[in-house]
This record gives C-alpha cells, structure tokens and sequence, in this order.
C-alpha cells in the first residue's frame, strides 16, 4: 500500500470508499460524505488530502489535514477515516504519521484531532504519535440517531514534542 496525495484523478474512487462507509462511521464526520457531491466538494477543498492505496488501486484510508484561520493560523486539525476491513492493521496509524510529519513540515506548530471520547483504539494510536489530551466536550455530538457523545480534542504540540522524539529516536523513525 502506498500514501498518496489527493488528485483529480483520485475523486471517483473516494467517492466510492466514502459513500460505501457504514452509516455508524459516518455519524462521526463532519462532513456528510454519504452525499457524492459533498465528497467532491471536500476533495476540491484545497487542503492537504492524503489516501492510503492499496495494489489494486482501492483507497483504504484518507486523512486531511485543515488549518485555522487567522490567529490558530499556527494549528492544523486532522480528519482521518479507514475503511472498515483496514482498521487495526496500521492504515491509520501510517496516514496519522504522514500528516502530522506534513504539518509540520507545513510550518505548524500544533496538530488537533477530534474524536468521540469512546474510540479507545483512535485514542491510542493518537497517544503514541505524541498527542495529549486537551479538552474533553460533554455531550457535544450528536450521532444521526440524536444520542449525545462526547468529544475529546487531542492535541500534538510540536515544540514541546520534537525533542522528547529525537532523543528515544523516533523522529528518525517518521522519516524526519
């Protein structure tokens, strides 16, 4: 499998792995991506898209990566989503990698991801790419059946991160 920027030439594929997510993953997004023309709205969006593809050319995985406007300029949130048969196979982890090396490379100096504060895997695969937790929402997503979730925000401070990551060697690791 290989990680590859979003192109054009990528569209109907995502289309076809995001519209084919079951309804339960979908809840989790903010985007409605069960809506085709949404998905090409999100892959036209301009932001840092990066796919996982398998030897057929199925995508497994996609991660985006946004930033903030104005004065959180300095801050990109991720969107990470795997396909269902890819999960616990290090698909997320590898995109989660990816875009948080990009972002930084990008000149940022935080990376944010937000996710329901039940996925414990999300949670873990997060933790050991360096993020903490920073905030956790009660109640402050509602699933498409009108149940309320909470929301953690975890957060990945480079500076503070960087270096703890150079010295066990772990930066060499993430190809930096």
């Amino acid at each position: 499998m290989t990680i590859e920027a979003v192109t054009d030439a990528h569209t109907e594929a995502l289309v076809e792995f995001m519209t084919g997510l079951p309804e339960v993953d979908r809840t989790f997004i903010q985007e409605d991506v069960g809506n085709a023309d949404e998905v090409r709205r999100l892959i036209s969006a301009r932001v840092s898209q990066w796919v996982m593809v398998d030897d057929d050319g199925r995508i497994e995985g996609y991660v985006a990566v946004r930033s903030r406007p104005g004065w959180s300029d300095h801050v990109g949130d991720i969107r990470l989503v795997v396909g269902k048969d890819s999960r616990r196979g290090g698909v997320g982890k590898a995109l989660a990698r990816h875009a948080v090396m990009q972002t930084i490379a990008d000149g940022r100096r935080k990376v944010v991801v937000e996710l329901p504060a039940d996925q414990g895997h999300a949670v873990a695969m997060f933790s050991e790419l360096g993020f903490t937790g920073e905030a956790l929402l009660r109640d402050h997503i509602r699933d498409r059946h009108g149940d309320l979730r909470d929301l953690l925000v975890l957060a990945h401070f480079v500076d503070d991160n960087w270096s703890g990551m150079e010295t066990i060697g772990l930066a060499e690791e993430m190809g930096a």
